[in-house]
């Protein structure tokens, strides 16, 4: 089947331009790109007096899992929203169940017309202080890497253990190196001669830059910047100087992690687009950033273009600046048009690994009692939440253990708990944030980075009981709870990380937490349950919790609660 698109405005990323133009359409690829293409070359020719056509964008770094959803669910998500191509580390699912979980995205993305590539995780567990569901080491991913939609080795987050010689994690970048793949970096703040380091490995990228001197210097050692803009984590504002001048050759657009709500009313990738496009920046210029940019970044061949040759994923606009999507081709198929996408099959999964990743939650019944701390003084280690950051820093205050357990709303202090929850070792890290804004109630969930322990955050002991067994009961989930009564929750029965309704069934259950959370106190600027995710993650500055106990990040080792 051949399709013209005749009067066309190309976006030509090659050459920067706008061009007025026919496209020829046969099958999945581009035939052909001019004038000379005429109605008589094609079966189907459809005149589109003049609009937009650009590549369809891609994201260079996603969690799938993060969205909540299946590939199948993101699919029916963002193909509308223009993002034909998604590069996704399925770290969180393999954090749980180690390679089956991997093998469950990769079956499950598999003949979507989203085309989804997968780089393998390189932290299983993110660190020594995680006490994931598995452990995976280079001999584990071996087999994977022959899968046609691996292209490399995901974010490697335990950048200490690259600079202090660790042999396992090394390994893991030099036999993917070996193997001409991709290494995608995960170094926040690092610089100088531990960077060098670093990178000298052979690892090409890196998404958590905050300011262009950071993200400069990156560009200078030859690393891609991936300008990241998530619901929790946004850093357009502190990185848009790089799309003024050449380093923008060296940058791509990712979300890294993004809560379906904010696809559906937002958008996806086109969202970053329209806020580059917002500052000023020439909108060709970031669209080739948004497509072509990602597939030279990856290796991604004959993809990122409109061009012969090159997979026919093509966006069609009604507005340049506005980025309006009026059409998505797929793969050379209009698979979104007058607002409507056409039917996606769900992927067929082998049952065994269906069973796995069902079955994840391994943890018993939890008392008030679970959630005490034992006065050791008043001075304490407290995490303070950094809006717009998943960068958190520590503060030093007096708590006083004679009322509530050290927990003071009026001073925006609230308790935190990460609770072990694969294996079932009893095993738990209980301190104090602040910055979340609570002012009764608590908050709890299954998704917390990268280990997905049961993280509880709350005023009291009894309300975080409630929230903490409700996600219990669910096999995993998010939830909100008030006067210990469940006021809102979110089942995430796969892996406890993902459900299994479409992208608004899943964004409305969503914007109820989301709303439930701000009607106990959360603060507009915080994103409740995605900035509580990554409280546990200790690769991110600068003081974290874990089921063991706190971590400086900085100094990579525990220390104690009291001061």
């Amino acid at each position: 089947m051949k399709t013209l698109l005749k009067n066309v405005k190309l976006v030509n990323v090659f050459t920067e331009t706008i061009e007025e133009t026919n496209v020829l359409i046969d099958g999945e690829i581009v035939a052909g790109v001019g004038t000379y293409y005429t109605s008589e070359d094609a079966d189907e020719c459809r005149d589109l007096a003049g609009k937009y056509v650009c590549p369809g964008f891609v994201d260079g770094h996603i969690h799938i899992e993060s969205t909540m959803m299946t590939p199948w669910g993101l699919a029916n998500a963002c193909l509308p929203k223009g993002t034909t191509s998604v590069v996704t580390d399925p770290h969180e699912i393999a954090n749980v169940c180690g390679v089956d979980g991997i093998k469950y995205m990769l079956q499950a993305s598999e003949g979507l017309p989203l085309n989804v590539y997968v780089m393998l995780p390189s932290c299983v567990p993110a660190t020594m202080f995680d006490e994931s569901g598995a452990n995976l080491f280079a001999k584990d991913l071996e087999e994977l890497y022959s899968n046609k939609r691996v292209l490399g080795l995901a974010e490697m987050m335990n950048y200490p253990g690259i600079i202090y010689g660790d042999e396992a994690t090394i390994e893991k970048v030099t036999e993917c190196v070996k193997k001409d793949k991709v290494v995608d970096g995960h170094a926040p703040l690092l610089k100088g001669r531990d960077l060098d380091k670093y990178v000298s490995y052979g690892i090409q990228s890196d998404h958590e830059c905050s300011s262009y001197e950071e993200a400069y210097e990156r560009i200078q050692k030859g690393q891609w910047i991936m300008i990241r803009e998530g619901s929790a984590a946004k850093n357009l504002e502190g990185l848009h100087k790089l799309i003024d001048g050449p380093e923008y050759q060296r940058c791509v657009f990712v979300t890294d992690d993004r809560n379906p709500m904010d696809i559906l009313t937002e958008g996806h990738i086109d969202n970053i687009v329209r806020k580059a496009i917002a500052l000023g920046k020439d909108p060709v210029r970031v669209i080739k950033m948004a497509s072509l940019n990602a597939a030279l970044c990856f290796g991604i061949k004959r993809a990122g273009a409109i061009a012969p040759g090159y997979k026919a994923d093509i966006l069609i606009l009604d507005d340049l600046n506005k980025v309006s999507i009026k059409e998505v081709y797929a793969s050379g198929k209009c698979i979104y048009a007058d607002g409507q996408i056409s039917e996606i099959k769900k992927p067929l999964i082998d049952k065994k690994l269906v069973d796995i990743v069902s079955n994840s939650f391994h943890l018993d019944t939890l008392t008030k009692e679970d959630f005490y701390v034992e006065p050791k003084g008043n001075k304490c280690r407290v995490i303070k939440v950094i809006e717009g950051q998943i960068l958190t820093d520590e503060v030093i205050e007096e708590l006083d253990f004679t009322k509530n357990n050290g927990i003071n709303t009026d001073k925006d202090i609230l308790k935190l708990a990460v609770i072990e929850r694969h294996k079932n070792t009893g095993h738990k890290g209980i301190g104090y944030i602040e910055g979340i804004g609570l002012k009764e109630g608590a908050l709890a969930a299954s998704v917390s980075h990268d280990s997905h322990n049961l993280i509880v955050i709350g005023s009291n002991d009894e309300d975080m009981m409630v929230a903490a067994n409700q996600v219990i009961e669910m096999g995993g989930g998010m939830t909100v709870v008030k006067k210990q009564e469940v006021i809102a929750k979110l089942s995430l029965p796969v892996a406890g990380l993902m459900g299994i309704n479409d992208a608004a069934t899943m964004a409305k259950d969503n914007e109820t937490l989301r709303s439930k959370a701000r009607e106990l106190g959360v603060k507009e600027n915080i994103e409740p349950f995605m900035n509580m995710a990554f409280v546990s993650l200790p690769v991110i500055p600068s003081l974290k919790m874990t089921t063991t106990g706190l971590v400086d990040v900085n100094q990579f080792k525990k220390v104690d609660l009291f001061v």
